[in-house]
């Protein structure tokens, strides 16, 4: 069985657990799954089966789009709604969205953002979660994110001394949303936390498509299995090129190519088949996974073995 599944993780479990359960609802182990989720968030899990969960990495690089809804008012240990309160900076008066969007506005593009204390992010060998679980503050890396995307979409209510609007926000891997919700309220002069969170689309995969391990438990015990999608959906938003038949033969063995691009990551397609991930070296494409008609890879590493005169490179083939 191989392919890439579009999985609806709902609330209350982690991806690792989506991944055991469709372990035992597919009856096979070799399972991935493209770009973790925390458990309260619902949406769109990429899960790659087989022989495709060699695009899990491609499919974790893409980017992803959240739809969500920030509160001000107090921030949370977690920095979402299920966390203790820790700070409460009471909403008095009516907020000036011009000043709210220009806040929002502020936050895209390049950032540096510090990991949340309840996160997956290790230090020293443990989980932040586990320090934060002991009681225990350490000190944590920060990490350099991309905001391609952040929009309110909706006007500012009010509720008590709470103020809250929906956004929604196209970000690269690694992204903590809470984050982004508490270093937004912290612009505003509040103390802020994410109150709600769903990732929409992730590895070129829709919500609206999604299915939920019972909708695929029942199609697996029906023989129905058009929940597989071909591995060529996991490329995501990298940019596709189309070969040439020459092409396409010289990166069948590894040997760089020329091509008229610009990106460092290449989607490389032979007719209307995913053919390998090429990324940019100096002037020329290198194939960094080729994938064959049974869906091997063969990379290419260069050995120099120097010779009085000259030094010759010898290439070896890597079965992955």
């Amino acid at each position: 069985m191989n392919g890439i599944i579009n999985l609806k993780k709902e609330a209350g479990m982690t991806s690792h657990d989506a991944v055991f359960k469709l372990r035992k609802i597919l009856g096979t182990k070799k399972i991935g799954h493209g770009g973790t989720l925390d458990p309260d968030v619902v949406g769109v899990l990429p899960i790659a089966v087989g022989k495709a969960t060699r695009m899990v990495e491609f499919m974790q690089d893409e980017g992803k789009v959240y739809e969500g809804e920030i509160t001000l008012g107090y921030s949370t240990t977690t920095e979402d709604a299920s966390g203790e309160v820790v700070a409460e900076t009471p909403v008095l008066s009516p907020l000036d969205e011009k000043l709210v969007d220009e806040a929002i506005a502020s936050l895209t593009g390049p950032i540096t953002q510090i990991p949340p204390m309840y996160s997956a992010v290790k230090v020293n060998g443990r989980k932040l979660y586990e320090y934060a679980r002991a009681g225990q503050e350490v000190e944590r890396p920060e990490r350099q994110v991309t905001i391609y995307q952040f929009e309110r979409t909706s006007p500012i209510s009010y509720e008590g001394h709470l103020a809250r609007f929906t956004f929604r926000v196209k970000c690269s891997k690694g992204t903590y949303i809470r984050t982004l919700s508490v270093d937004l309220g912290e612009k505003l002069g509040y103390a802020a936390h994410m109150s709600h969170l769903t990732r929409t689309s992730a590895a070129g995969l829709q919500l609206e498509d999604a299915l939920t391990l019972e909708e695929i438990a029942e199609k697996v015990e029906a023989g129905q299995l058009d929940f597989l999608h071909p591995l060529e959906i996991g490329t995501g938003d990298l940019v596709k090129v189309f070969l040439t038949q020459e092409e396409a033969t010289e990166v069948r063995f590894g040997r760089f190519i020329e091509l008229e691009q610009t990106e460092q990551e290449l989607a490389a397609f032979e007719d209307d088949k995913l053919l390998a991930i090429l990324e940019k070296r100096d002037n020329l494409y290198k194939p960094r996974k080729v994938f064959s008609q049974s869906n091997w890879s063969v990379g290419m590493e260069l050995f120099p073995l120097d010779y009085p005169n000259q030094t010759i490179n010898f290439a070896k083939n890597v079965i992955e």
